[in-house]
Parts: C-alpha cells; sequence; structure tokens
C-alpha cells in the first residue's frame, strides 16, 4: 500500500464516538487523505469500539486508518497501520508482531531517531513540533533547522505535525515533506469539511 499522507488527520479523545465518527466522515469528505486514532486515556474496551467503529467508515471511503500506540488494538480491527512514540515498544519489536503490510509510523524529533526508524523499517515519519502546539502537552517546539536535518537524512515520507494553522502552511513550502498532520485545527473547527477543504487546497502549495 502506498498511503497518501498529504493531509494526516489526527483525531481528539474528548470527542464522544457518534461525534467523532461525524467529525472524520465530514473531514473525509474535504480531503482528508489518512486518519490516526488517538486515545491516551480511554480504555481499552472504548478504544477498540472506536475503532472498529472508524475503521469501517473509513474503509468506505478507501482511506486508511493508523492506530496510535495500541498495536493490540490495531491487530484486532485490521486496521492500515500502527503509530508509535519513543517511548512505546521498539520498532524492532512491533515489526515482529504486526504483518508485512502493515504501515508502521515514528514519532521522531532529532535525525538520530528519525535514522533509526529508518533502518528499523518505519514507512514514515511523524516529525515535531513544527511549531507551537496545545494538542499534546508533552509535545516540544523542534530546533531551528532540525525538520530540515531531518528530511536530509530520511529515505521515506516525512509528516510534519503540530501547531499546523492554514496562516502559517506556507512556512512549510521550502520542506520536502510527504504531508500535514493536523489535530484542532480539524477537529475542532466548526465546520470539518470545510476545514478540510482549506487545508487540503493549502497542501497543493507544498507538495
Amino acid at each position: 500500500m502506498n498511503p497518501n499522507y498529504a493531509l494526516y488527520l489526527v483525531t481528539e479523545e474528548t470527542a464522544p464516538l457518534e461525534v467523532l465518527l461525524q467529525t472524520v466522515e465530514s473531514a473525509v469528505k474535504g480531503g482528508v487523505t489518512i486518519v490516526q486514532l488517538r486515545e491516551k486515556q480511554s480504555s481499552g474496551k472504548l478504544f477498540y469500539e472506536k475503532a472498529s467503529q472508524l475503521k469501517s467508515l473509513l474503509d468506505k471511503y478507501e482511506v486508511p486508518l493508523i492506530i496510535n500506540d495500541r498495536i493490540d488494538v490495531a491487530l484486532a480491527v485490521e486496521a492500515a497501520g500502527v503509530h508509535i512514540g519513543q517511548s512505546d515498544m521498539p520498532l524492532p519489536a512491533v515489526r515482529r508482531i504486526v504483518p508485512e503490510s502493515m504501515i508502521i509510523g515514528v514519532s521522531v524529533s532529532t535525525v538520530e531517531e528519525a535514522e533509526n526508524a529508518v533502518k528499523n523499517g518505519a514507512n514514515y515519519l511523524g516529525v515535531g513540533a513544527v511549531f507551537p502546539t496545545n494538542s499534546k502537552s508533552d509535545a516540544k517546539l523542534l530546533p531551528k533547522g532540525m525538520l530540515e536535518a531531518i528530511i536530509s537524512k530520511a529515505s521515506i515520507p516525512v509528516v510534519a505535525i503540530g501547531g499546523i494553522k492554514i496562516e502559517n502552511m506556507n512556512k512549510l513550502q521550502e520542506y520536502q515533506i510527504a504531508g500535514c498532520a493536523i489535530v484542532s485545527g480539524i477537529m475542532k473547527a466548526d465546520n470539518p469539511y470545510s476545514a478540510a477543504k482549506i487545508y487540503r487546497e493549502a497542501m497543493k502549495e507544498i507538495l
């Protein structure tokens, strides 16, 4: 599978299941190309339920579902992929567990982390935070020049994440990124369809 990372939606946990499904469907209709379900506080049961229903929804639109952290949930719902951070199960171990076809994304913020992820079989990198963000409490702003340095060393797609808004996306034009990951800009928008459409149009100037 060669997923399109252009407009990568990361879900926001506080949305109830019904609202989550409505928001994601509107966003996909607006141009979202891939969706990551991120749940940090949910019980395993609720995470599975959200993942299962989201998978059914996204299959209708042929949009891949990525599960954050929880490899068991990703396997249980037959998601397209899993996304892991630096404090999660190591990538080589994840590779041994999941099917060869499963996409694995890794969050990185240094060149060393990026090189290790590429060497160990990651399919794409999530790099950030590229701008200040409130969506992730532990997200640290990348030092100046780090995004460029990571891209220059990475032989796999790089998705920029962190504080990306319509008004600052033009600052990413100089970088060879595969896409932008958006959380609150779409999940908390009054009209997720319109927000996704505007982001997707703006991405055309970058890619």
